[in-house]
């Protein structure tokens, strides 16, 4: 609980520097709220408008009942003269934040005075007011300035896997994940002979040890033996789970790895990329046929090392991965590192919320700088004609990373492919340059792509500004009808694919109709055959994968064609 100050304390004290907002209280009560105003400006003078201030500010209080001149005489105040706890229940409802409210009584007069104690925001958050952030500009309550804003964005978490792990010694460590380790760094800095250090020094380069031979949870992480990461930190698991549906609750095969970082990544790789579980996909570029697993290895394993140098472990949770033949989720806690959201999550250079681990990951070239690794995974993503990762299920309590299985445009595929075939490897097109390629083969509004990346385009003809919009050359278009010429053709002549009845059924009525769209697709089926939307949408997905259908259009707009 924070300082109770008393009526000849709160008297002296300055509103800026002591982080106090004085308001008189006579004639009426401070609004909660703001319910009433019609201008934001007024609005915001609320006890929540100066709730979210102060929060930002590192706390402070609200005194109720005193002169806003220094000294600051007590008026008197009947603020929540008999609701004390609801206000502070009130205010953790809408804010989040968990006040302490007393009141104070003037010797002799007996007036009374109401304080509202407001914490300090948590590292990195910002808090706001009708979203707006807020902070005090003299008696104004004005939007945060972009300088305070980005000083909240640019703290930092304390750094857990540099804290000392008391009681793990070097014989908890893994002597196969030490060699892995020395070998990694000495192979991608051409150091042959850091391999031959002595654990004890190779330890103390790596930060793993200080120096008085305890033992950090960085090490405990990277090469400490099964056993003593179960004894010192038991939720640092990754599990893996396999289904065969979406639909399906139970798991038809699962698997917890707990482990050194430098064996563990193999060991949950090599389980996922399995035959079975990790098919090939083939696509054909003219008399060639070629293949690409399911799920990328460099994708798999960025993302694998990015929860676990993000997650916070704190919190009791392991990361956990659910696999099916179509999808991979990635999930691990504690939400996006500060200043990282959906929208800048390619754009921003974010902080580990480890960085110890961070580093020695770095020093040994299992990841490259902070950030790059959501990098390398858009591009594979790209080239590979997938879907993009998809952090849509992310929240403030967990990270959740989708990954597709399937190739969703042969033609982006082949397109992007033939333009960096044919370049130097410095010239090859960058995550950025084939994001925008990307969006404009689906019709998206490209209003967000930088313009140097527009100009470049533009000028090497991979972009056409037309009145419609950006488009893809007519190469684009010509791989297109290549595409589907070749997926009708695999279709006609496949006898591996059986349709339901209900899917044969959806099958036709788009061959017989022309264009149609998800939505009445949907109200055609559910009035003629028993089922559920999210079966008919299951059943289209099905059709979709293997060759009957293609969506045309925008992703919420499109159209449903068949191939054959």
């Amino acid at each position: 609980m924070a300082k109770r100050y008393t009526i000849p304390e709160l008297a002296q004290m300055r509103e800026s520097e002591d982080h106090v907002e004085f308001k008189k209280g006579e004639g009426g009560n401070v609004s909660y709220n703001g319910k009433g105003k019609d201008k934001p400006n007024e609005r915001r003078r609320c006890i929540l408008g100066y709730v979210a201030a102060l929060c930002n500010e590192g706390g402070g209080r609200i005194v109720i009942g005193m002169h806003d001149r220094c000294p600051h005489a007590v008026t008197g105040t009947s603020q929540c003269e008999s609701g004390l706890g609801q206000l502070e229940s009130d205010i953790y409802r809408d804010m989040g934040i968990r006040p302490d409210v007393y009141e104070l009584f003037e010797d002799g007069t007996g007036k009374r005075v109401l304080v509202i104690e407001v914490p300090g925001h948590p590292i990195g958050k910002v808090f706001k007011f009708e979203d707006v952030p807020l902070m005090r500009v003299g008696e104004e309550l004005k939007p945060m300035s972009d300088a305070m804003f980005l000083k909240i964005m640019q703290e930092s978490e304390p750094d857990f896997s540099e804290k000392i792990c008391e009681g793990l010694t070097v014989e908890d460590l893994d002597p196969a994940a030490i060699e892995r380790m020395k070998q990694e760094y000495a192979s991608k800095w051409n150091k042959p002979e850091f391999a031959k250090l002595p654990t004890s020094q190779a330890l103390s380069d790596f930060k793993l040890i200080d120096q008085d031979g305890r033992l950090n949870y960085a090490a405990l992480i990277l090469i400490g033996k099964e056993a003593a990461i179960h004894k010192y930190l038991p939720c640092n698991n990754v599990v893996v789970e396999y289904r065969l549906f979406h639909s399906m609750i139970e798991y038809t095969a699962r698997k917890e790895f707990t482990g050194p970082l430098f064996l563990l990544v193999d060991e949950v790789w090599n389980y996922i990329n399995q035959p079975a579980s990790n098919p090939l996909l083939h696509y054909r570029d003219k008399m060639n046929i070629y293949d690409l697993p399911a799920f990328n290895e460099v994708v798999i394993r960025e993302a694998i090392l990015n929860a676990i140098c993000h997650r916070v472990m704190y919190i009791q949770s392991d990361v956990v991965i659910k696999q099916y033949p179509d999808m991979l989720t990635i999930t691990n806690a504690g939400g996006f590192p500060f200043g990282v959201d959906v929208d800048n999550i390619l754009k921003v250079n974010s902080m580990p919320r480890s960085k110890r681990i961070s580093e020695v990951l770095q020093k040994t070239g299992l990841v490259e700088k902070s950030g790059q690794g959501v990098d390398k995974m858009f591009y594979h993503c790209l080239m590979e004609g997938k879907s993009l990762p998809d952090y849509s299920g992310t929240d403030n309590f967990q990270v959740c990373l989708k990954l597709s299985g399937t190739i969703e445009n042969t033609a982006f595929l082949l397109f992007v492919k033939h333009i960096q075939d044919e370049r130097h490897e410095a010239d090859k097109l960058n995550v950025f340059d084939l994001l925008a390629l990307y969006k404009a083969s689906k019709n998206e509004n490209l209003r967000e792509v930088d313009r140097e990346t527009l100009n470049k385009l533009l000028q090497e003809g991979l972009l056409i500004d037309t009145e419609e919009g950006y488009k893809l050359p007519k190469e684009y278009d010509e791989l297109s009808v290549t595409c589907r010429e070749d997926v009708g053709n695999s279709v006609e002549n496949s006898n591996n694919v059986q349709l339901t009845e209900r899917q044969q059924a959806i099958y036709n009525i788009i061959k017989d109709n022309g264009d149609v769209t998800a939505k009445s697709l949907s109200e055609t089926l559910s009035g003629t055959l028993s089922v559920t939307p999210r079966t008919i949408e299951r059943d289209i997905r099905f059709l979709r994968d293997n060759g009957f259908i293609r969506k045309e259009g925008k992703k919420n707009k499109g159209i449903w064609v068949v191939l054959k």
